[in-house]
């Protein structure tokens, strides 16, 4: 459903809250502060601009956005992030979803308004597809839309979940769909699936790649890849046995951020992360099963950004400050090691 005139206008507002908050709180210049919101120069003084004329700017941020900004600031110092963006949280909300789509279908779009022709890398799962959702009709033909991983089961059954199609529905960009399950039967099979024509051309299309929207999913007992049906009882029973406390595209990895070796990561169908080259990788997650996760996945530096909400921002924080104090030397990786071994991971 197209979002309403009103719906437009309020979004517009927390943009130029973000804005105006890295101006005057931040004391980034107009140049930094495009950068950081991938604006133009002249879209970020007239983003401040409004912010003042509407009285945004007291003698402090007057908008439930300015915690989250203080927040994401944060975040991207502590990890050294390319971008980051935190969503104001709803404590009565079930679920963290719907905010985080809506500040991912925001940096997204600025991907997809360029006249230049771009490839665009993605996962799949609940939150990249509601992010799509919430990304308006337009038209981009120019641009190229890549899986990264494969969307159905082994046993042939499709996810509800695919988004580089219900994206291409939406903005007429040119679709290319990962023709490969998840995880493959065997070894062999994934070698013969990756002989496709198909594998090849998403291939080198994932290289050229500029950004890549990952979802950063837990490993755990009704997960998503597990309750989808991509993995099986026992590989669940494997994985945790290893250590293994979140998946990008169906990629395990353990809390500090290695990937999990042999298991269903020498069976996975998709394209490894360093497919992806120079693309910025874009990590979207929350809700507080998922902190581990995301947490690994940010230690281990295999993602450059973060589009999350408050709620898990605050819980990330807290969980890096609890591992700093673990280890003398500072050394975030080295704490995990001795955590895994402690707990016989």
């Amino acid at each position: 459903m197209e979002p309403s005139r009103l719906q437009r206008y309020e979004r517009k507002l927390d943009q130029a809250a973000r804005a105006a908050w890295l101006y005057y709180v931040a004391g980034n210049t107009q140049d930094e502060i495009a950068s950081k919101l991938n604006v133009s120069r002249q879209a970020a003084q007239r983003l401040v601009s409004l912010a003042v004329s509407e009285k945004l700017i007291k003698f402090r941020l007057d908008h439930p956005v300015a915690e989250a900004m203080l927040l994401a600031e944060t975040l991207r110092q502590r990890f050294q992030l390319e971008h980051c963006a935190v969503e104001p949280s709803d404590p009565l909300a079930p679920s963290p979803i719907p905010s985080i789509a809506i500040g991912a279908a925001e940096y997204l779009a600025t991907f997809l308004s360029q006249k230049t022709p771009l490839v665009l890398a993605f996962t799949t799962g609940r939150t990249l597809r509601a992010m799509v959702n919430e990304v308006p009709a337009m038209s981009c033909p120019q641009h190229k839309l890549v899986s990264l991983v494969g969307a159905i089961s082994r046993d042939g059954q499709a996810s509800s979940f695919e988004v580089v199609m219900r994206l291409a529905e939406r903005t007429g960009a040119q679709c290319f769909p990962m023709p490969t399950p998840v995880i493959a039967s065997s070894v062999e099979e994934r070698m013969i699936l990756q002989t496709q024509r198909s594998f090849g051309v998403i291939r080198d299309l994932a290289a050229q790649a500029a950004v890549a929207f990952l979802a950063i999913g837990q490993v755990a007992w009704q997960a998503p890849l597990h309750k989808d049906q991509f993995i099986t009882d026992q590989e669940v029973a494997e994985l945790l046995e290893q250590g293994a406390v979140g998946e990008i595209a169906g990629w395990a990895f353990e809390r500090s951020g290695r990937l999990i070796e042999g298991s269903t990561n020498q069976r996975n169908a998709g394209l490894p992360l360093g497919w992806l080259g120079r693309a910025k990788r874009i990590g979207i997650a929350g809700g507080p099963e998922k902190v581990p996760a995301i947490l690994a996945a940010l230690q281990g530096q295999l993602v450059a950004g973060l589009v999350t909400d408050e709620a898990t921002a605050r819980s990330l924080l807290a969980a890096a400050d609890s591992l700093d104090s673990l280890v003398e030397t500072g050394d975030i990786r080295s704490t995990n090691d001795q955590m895994l071994k402690s707990s016989g991971g």
